[in-house]
């Protein structure tokens, strides 16, 4: 197997000009690093992370905190950035754990303050238990996706913004009992991103003088939690809504299927709203808001990578595009059909 000496000697160069021609540590000229790079790819030499880490300094390995990798936004943003890490030839450490439990005291307390990465992705942190500030302390570039910075690089969607097209799509084709589905008031199940979808949804109403008969359902931000949920609220028909926004998809799909259980038409009778384009959006001919967390995992290498390149340069939020993905699960209110009593023009009659 060729070594950095064959390397050398192949481009005509000293070891030590080699090994910079190949890190990107010091000065060498574009010329001498294409004819190094030559010589390697030749003698097919790559260099070793503990080769890269003596002369840079650095680890070549990217560290990765997130809750859980059981759910689609999770799994599509690892996924995201495992991919433009490997474009750089960067190793990647996940550290997963849920939060609050004894496995994720022990991440923090042992596994993270190793420091063995020279940057850090934290994916779905939230405030409450200031696990970013924790972060933030062991002194390496950050960069968070979701709702919650900090004062650090971050990526997302614009949450609130999400919440409130997906009710305002609804508020437009005449529905005016809209229940929010997801999550809890007190936010202690709920993330600060989902939090954030809810006011959004109350502002959408609030606007449209429609204040008074918001109406947030609680469950759990799953499919089976936002069935079992839509259960509950579409089996008392005199207070059924006639659309509903959820949470996220899952929840959403949720909804969908226990309507069609419960014999209500999608969208005849009931009009749903999701948020994301989670992969079964599409089967579900599911109205949605897009988010594409491929592309936030592969977003926020790149900030990443700036700030390992210029520590002093300033932190900045990078807001991904969100837009209305429209197809069949929503339609304009229909009062005759409405199953909600006291709705349009049933309650003239």
């Amino acid at each position: 197997m060729a070594g950095i000496a064959d390397v050398a000697r192949a481009a005509g160069v000293s070891k030590s000009t080699a090994s910079r021609a190949l890190t990107g540590a010091g000065y060498v000229s574009g010329s001498t690093r294409e004819r190094v790079r030559a010589a390697a790819a030749s003698l097919g030499y790559v260099p070793t992370t503990s080769a890269v880490s003596l002369v840079t300094g650095r680890t070549q390995t990217i560290g990765v905190v997130m809750p859980t990798l059981d759910r689609w936004f999770f799994a599509q943003v690892l996924e995201g950035i495992q991919d433009a890490l490997r474009e750089r030839h960067l190793d990647l450490v996940l550290y997963g754990a849920p939060p609050e439990s004894a496995a994720r005291r022990e991440m923090f307390e042992h596994f993270l303050a190793r420091k063995r990465f020279d940057g850090l992705i934290a994916v779905g942190i939230e405030p409450n238990a200031r696990e970013l500030e924790r972060l933030m302390a062991f002194g390496r570039p950050i960069v968070s996706v979701g709702g919650y910075d900090a004062g650090t690089n971050a990526v997302s969607i614009d949450d609130e913004a999400a919440g409130r097209i997906a009710t305002d799509h609804l508020i437009g084709l005449g529905h005016r009992s809209i229940v929010f589905l997801g999550g809890d008031p007190d936010g202690a199940r709920t993330s600060l991103g989902d939090e954030r979808r809810r006011a959004g949804y109350l502002a959408a109403m609030r606007d449209a003088g429609l204040e008074a008969s918001a109406r947030h359902v609680e469950s759990e931000v799953t499919l089976p939690g936002g069935y079992g949920a839509a259960v509950d609220l579409l089996g008392d028909r005199r207070t059924r809504p006639t659309a509903i926004v959820g949470v996220c998809d899952e929840v959403a799909v949720g909804s969908i299927i226990a309507a069609r259980r419960l014999g209500i038409r999608v969208p005849e009778n009931l009009s749903v709203v999701g948020i994301d384009d989670h992969a079964y959006a599409d089967m579900f001919s599911l109205t949605t808001l897009q988010q594409r967390p491929h592309q936030q995992g592969r977003a926020a290498v790149q900030l990443l990578m700036w700030q390992l390149e210029d520590p002093a340069a300033p932190a900045h939020r990078v807001y991904e595009a969100s837009p209305l993905v429209v197809r069949n699960s929503t339609a304009p209110v229909n009062d005759d059909a409405s199953a909600v009593i006291g709705v349009g023009r049933r309650a003239g009659r």
